[in-house]
This record gives C-alpha cells, sequence and structure tokens, in this order.
C-alpha cells in the first residue's frame, strides 16, 4: 500500500533549502557604562556598598560570647542593667558587633532591645547564658502581646527590619537563681 501524503505534509521545495541570514554587528559594551562599571566603587559615597551582616552571624556571635561567660566569675556585678561584655566575650566574636550582658536576680526585670531611629536596619539576638527568662513584648498602650521562654542554649532574634516599630521588650527572669544573657547587635 502506497503511503498518502496529506495537503499539509506536503513539502514545498524551497522550505528544506538553507536561506543564509545576515550577521548581526558584534555588540561592544564599551559605550554601556553601567555594565562596564559592574563590580567596581563609584566614588560616591552615598552610593558605597553597605553589607549588613546575616542572621547566622549574629547568632553565631551571641553563642561565641555566650561561652566564655559560662564561668560565673566573668558574669556583670552590676545586675539589671545592660552592660559592655568582658574582653573575653568579645575576644570570640568577629565583626562589628555590639556585645552586651546583663544579670537579673530572680523576679526582677529590664527593658529590652529599645529600636533606635537613626539605624532603622538594625538586627538584634539574645542568648541565654545561664538560669530562666521571659521575652514579654507589650504594645504601645502597655498591653501584653506576647511571652517567649528563652531556652538555654538557643538564641532568638528579637528585633529586624520588619519589628514593628510601638512594640516594648522586657526581660524577666521566671527562675529561682540569676538569669545571664547576652545580647549581639548589628
Amino acid at each position: 500500500m502506497p503511503q498518502q501524503a496529506s495537503a499539509t505534509t506536503v513539502l514545498r521545495p524551497g522550505a528544506t533549502e538553507h536561506t543564509p541570514r545576515p550577521r548581526a554587528a558584534s555588540v561592544s559594551l564599551d559605550g554601556i557604562g553601567d555594565v562596564i562599571d559592574a563590580g567596581r566603587t563609584s566614588g560616591y559615597a552615598h552610593l558605597s556598598e553597605r553589607r549588613l551582616p546575616t542572621l547566622g552571624q549574629l547568632v553565631s556571635a551571641a553563642r561565641g560570647a555566650a561561652s566564655s561567660l559560662l564561668r560565673p566569675t566573668l558574669w556583670p556585678t552590676r545586675r539589671g542593667h545592660w552592660q559592655p561584655a568582658p574582653r573575653s566575650a568579645r575576644r570570640h566574636v568577629s565583626g562589628r558587633f555590639r556585645v552586651t550582658t546583663v544579670a537579673l536576680e530572680p523576679n526582677s526585670f529590664v527593658p529590652g532591645p529599645a529600636r533606635r531611629s537613626d539605624r532603622p536596619h538594625t538586627l538584634e539576638v539574645l542568648h541565654l547564658v545561664s538560669g530562666r527568662a521571659h521575652l514579654i513584648t507589650s504594645g504601645a498602650d502597655g498591653q501584653m502581646r506576647s511571652a517567649a521562654e528563652l531556652a538555654p542554649g538557643r538564641t532568638r532574634v528579637v528585633s529586624g527590619t520588619g519589628t514593628a516599630a510601638q512594640d516594648h521588650h522586657y526581660l524577666v527572669n521566671t527562675g529561682d537563681e540569676v538569669a545571664v544573657l547576652v545580647r549581639v547587635t548589628a
């Protein structure tokens, strides 16, 4: 049985031949400044690259500082106030981070990180070194919004770019012993 071709599958003789296309002109990037200057510094201070640290870097810094504060001799002597961490704790932190510590007596509290208007993109993490503490978040009207226990050995992200500006944080020692916390700010 001979094969029959339908009208739509009949090939025209001119369609199978290769027709040369005109060659495209080679494109030079010399006239495009944005492409040529990509990756170079611009010379303008307001266009300079500002790298924000990652959350992983902050968590690592908090864990390093907390590991050096396991000895009670390095705990802050002044209770209930944020103060710079001892040099041995800051030595474990690489980068431009601010490391502060607080020691809380049982049933005492301290205001947590306050949002600064001059630095809208700050990141802060808390790490519980010893004791038992809760992070209380309240609104501008004073109503408590949430209470979260800080687990020993865990780091909690407290603020970032997505945190509400009107929320207030408080750290409360809910245990029977002194609670020591590390705060790392970038």
